[in-house]
């Protein structure tokens, strides 16, 4: 029996490419999509209106009347491609009013367009995470580096390449941005077959060479903050529970001793097979540091596999 979609709703843009097909078949896998709308927006990147009055001049006319087919093939095109993903989608098991699709002319760019219909009540953006070459995208710029950046309102979730699953692994540092973090879990996937696991990572001393060690926390600062984040830890998934995940799913894990946050998170995620990262945009430092050297942003760069939901 096909599930009615509540009020949640999910905005995906879509470009065309087999990634975005990829991106839906992503979502036909993940079960707690089938009881939230889903929006499938395509920004139509026409040329501008200003390029159709060189068709006033002999010489401009044939290749205005070029541009003119080619600008009707890609309409079409999209049409197509958009109802192949809503078919897939109905198959799968979606209501058919769980799935509108949405096409529209580029008004600002393509990253604004989408952020400003975000702001329309959705409940989160889902992209395609494409393996973010690292430095190179944020370089040269693209949508999704703009909207990891910008999109600063509600949740992003970038799709990596293999299947959700069904482990979810939460970072957790004990802030703001942590805690809505796990209320997004709970509100939006709480009562499903989902395991879990928590997560708090503490650098620590590794080397020996004093000019290092500065840049380290104090072994008693670690022990009192291992106390602190292991009842932090517990209260956040008791908060879970109380959302429907199954008190016996998931642990709750605390590593110490490395030097990179970011690393021991996503290595934690591959070793014990964590379909999904889910973590706030900002820690508790409230800092605001260089775009290429927070942990999140980290994290997004080294799990180009995994699925990673970044909490506004």
């Amino acid at each position: 029996m096909k599930a009615t979609p509540s009020s949640k709703k999910i905005l995906i843009p879509v470009d065309g490419s087999g990634r975005s097909l990829n991106t839906v078949r992503y979502i036909a896998r993940f079960e707690p999509f089938h009881k939230i709308k889903l929006v499938l927006l395509h920004i139509f990147r026409a040329v501008p209106e200003g390029f159709y009055d060189l068709g006033t001049d002999p010489k401009s006319a044939r290749a205005v009347r070029g541009i003119k087919a080619w600008e009707a093939q890609q309409e079409v095109y999209i049409r197509q491609h958009m109802q192949i993903a809503h078919q897939f989608l109905l198959k799968a098991g979606f209501h058919p009013e769980s799935v509108e699709l949405k096409t529209q002319q580029r008004k600002e760019g393509v990253a604004r367009d989408i952020i400003d219909e975000a702001r329309k009540e959705y409940t989160a953006v889902l992209f395609r995470h494409r393996g973010l070459p690292a430095l190179r995208s944020i370089v040269m710029g693209s949508v999704a580096t703009k909207l990891i950046e910008k999109l600063s309102f509600i949740p992003l979730i970038l799709v990596g390449r293999k299947p959700p699953g069904n482990k979810l692994l939460l970072a957790f540092d004990g802030s703001e941005g942590a805690m809505r973090a796990v209320d997004f879990v709970g509100s939006t996937l709480g009562g499903f077959n989902l395991n879990v696991g928590l997560i708090h990572v503490i650098r620590g001393k590794e080397t020996k060479k004093q000019e290092f060690q500065r840049i380290y926390s104090p072994e008693e600062y670690t022990e009192m903050t291992q106390k602190k984040m292991a009842l932090a830890l517990d209260k956040a998934k008791a908060n879970l529970v109380d959302f429907g995940f199954k008190k016996a799913e998931g642990t709750t894990k605390i590593i110490t001793g490395v030097t990179s946050r970011a690393s021991a998170i996503v290595s934690c995620a591959k070793h014990e097979d964590y379909g999904t990262i889910v973590m706030g945009k900002r820690g508790i430092s409230r800092v605001r540091d260089f775009f290429i050297g927070r942990v999140t942003n980290k994290v997004i760069h080294l799990a180009r596999d995994k699925t990673v939901c970044v909490i506004r």
